[in-house]
């Protein structure tokens, strides 16, 4: 069934006018407990992503064992509601199960490999796009140091496009950061890198631009407007992914109006770019946000509050999407 069947509009609708797919990070638990967070989800957004669900620590937590109830959640939820989903992620440093990380490292390429095979198999053909690797770029450009580039050196990256493409041909295949979306080092490393992996004919068909950013000190939107350009010359798909604004707390109107103006600016940015096609944030509202507990004294960084009532930011996107033209 759609969306708001019987319910009112949504962004959603206003965004796949302008073939745009707006999303939010779903975390199982308020979905299955909340009334409010699915309505507001099935309302607003027309892509959900996998927040922790298919991360490999929540996934795997022992050999031999799976959990894959969370993900099937959120999976089966997009279903029934008309929505995308993207799952996060594949290969990362980070969230991995203590007996991978202390694997011998002959073992971490059946064990990645098999990973990838089960997950993306498994959800063949439901999961429409998949952030295969996560954060493999340290800001000054260089690989990042990980269990995986350590074990397995730096063709991991290839190994697992290859492997997730094998799983599920007709998926849309992501390379995923943060600290990317404007022109910088970082930036400049993951276009290299895209080239080349698409040079040696990986299978990679978009990059995803995270943009957690503090409302003061975002990348300029021309910057990241002139990334995505170069990206598109690649030939690839451009999803903003994990976007938050956040603010610092306690919350004032003047702050609230600066986040807006940037959700809006780079709303903009997306929508002037074709091969830009989707605009996700990170959580469904304020009440379930990631950002007070990691960034310390800052918070509110989404479009909806934790009533799950629209910001200005919400406001903003609603006045760019009602004029916008693709």
């Amino acid at each position: 069934m759609s969306a708001g069947a019987g319910a009112p509009a949504g962004l959603r609708d206003l965004a796949r006018a302008r073939g745009l797919d707006l999303g939010a990070a779903v975390a199982p638990a308020p979905l299955r407990e909340e009334p409010e967070y699915a309505a507001c989800l099935a309302r607003e957004f027309s892509l959900a992503t996998t927040e922790n669900a298919l991360k490999m620590e929540p996934l795997r937590p022992e050999p031999g064992r799976w959990s894959f109830a969370g993900a099937d959640t959120i999976v089966d939820f997009a279903a029934a509601h008309d929505m995308k989903v993207r799952g996060h992620t594949l290969v990362w440093h980070q969230q991995v199960p203590e007996w991978v990380s202390k694997a011998p490292a002959s073992e971490l390429e059946p064990i990645l490999s098999a990973h990838i095979e089960t997950v993306a198999g498994r959800y063949r053909g439901r999961i429409a796009i998949w952030d295969v690797v996560n954060e493999a770029v340290t800001d000054d450009g260089s690989p990042r140091d990980t269990l995986w580039l350590r074990g397995l050196g730096p063709d991991y990256l290839a190994t697992a496009f290859r492997r997730a493409h094998q799983a599920d041909a007709g998926a849309r295949l992501f390379y995923n950061d943060y600290g990317a979306e404007g022109l910088n080092p970082k930036s400049e490393a993951v276009y290299h890198l895209l080239r080349d992996l698409l040079d040696a004919a990986v299978p990679v068909h978009g990059v995803g631009l995270q943009m957690h950013v503090p409302v003061q000190g975002h990348p300029r939107p021309d910057d990241v407007a002139a990334n995505m350009a170069r990206l598109a010359g690649l030939g690839l798909e451009i999803h903003i992914t994990e976007m938050d604004v956040r603010l610092p707390l306690p919350v004032t109107e003047e702050a609230l109006a600066a986040q807006a103006r940037v959700y809006g600016d780079l709303l903009q940015v997306c929508l002037d770019c074709p091969a830009c096609t989707a605009l996700i944030q990170w959580g469904v509202s304020d009440r379930h946000s990631w950002v007070p507990h990691f960034f310390e004294g800052t918070g509110a960084a989404l479009i909806l509050d934790e009533a799950y009532r629209p910001k200005p930011a919400y406001r903003a996107l609603v006045r760019i999407l009602g004029k916008a033209t693709r």
